[in-house]
């Protein structure tokens, strides 16, 4: 079965990079979906405003058709995760935090709160990624902590897309996956102090994995 990846959207720029990088782990095998959360209180758009808001980034993906869910829930990480049990998603998809310089990743407060125990892998885009005309891969790096499951996942992918995989060694990779800590328990994604530096001074996609779960890429 395909992999189920959420991708955050509200037709922000970051999340334009968000989309760019949906597509990619879309050529690498996986189903898309778009979602954006309503919060019930402050300046959330209302219903119909969502939903066009979505109709649009899945035009912008260049496939009208793709699934997309409007969450209403205060809290987006929250709304998200929730959304991500209900749909049986394995990735949730955000660009990087409003203002980020461009090339660099800097993971928002909802992806933030998501890699302190949630239980979904969570991709994270460098900013800017949408004004790239292609997003080639030719290495994927890995830090598995440990974790088999995260050197699989490193390995799915690179095969995925013809890449290759390379320990990380602070050296330039096209794709860092990231496993969580030994401590972390199962099936839940914690960094420890190493990875969330490596991961802030990223300069290309990031993926952070949970303890013990392999992702599968390119499976029908």
């Amino acid at each position: 079965m395909a992999l189920k990846i959420i991708v955050s959207y509200d037709d922000t720029d970051n999340d334009r990079d968000a989309l760019a990088l949906g597509r990619l782990l879309g050529d690498a095998g996986g189903e898309l979906s778009l979602a954006y959360v309503r919060h019930s209180y402050g300046e959330s758009l209302e219903q119909r405003e969502a939903e066009e808001l979505l109709a649009h980034g899945a035009a912008a993906l260049g496939a009208p058709d793709t699934p997309r869910h409007v969450v209403i829930n205060p809290n987006t990480s929250v709304g998200l995760s929730e959304l991500a049990e209900a749909e049986g998603a394995d990735v949730i998809v955000f660009g990087s935090e409003y203002r980020t310089a461009a090339g660099l990743v800097k993971p928002g407060i909802s992806a933030h709160k998501l890699l302190l125990g949630g239980p979904t892998t969570i991709a994270v885009a460098p900013a800017g990624l949408r004004e790239l005309s292609s997003v080639g891969v030719s290495t994927v790096g890995v830090i598995d902590e440990g974790d088999e499951a995260a050197r699989a996942t490193a390995d799915g992918l690179a095969t995925a897309l013809g890449a290759s995989v390379v320990t990380f060694e602070n050296r330039p990779v096209d794709f860092l996956v990231v496993g969580s800590r030994a401590e972390s328990p199962q099936g839940r994604v914690t960094l420890s102090a190493s990875s969330d530096y490596a991961v802030e001074a990223a300069t290309c996609p990031v993926m952070v994995v949970p303890r013990g779960v392999a992702l599968s890429f390119g499976a029908q």
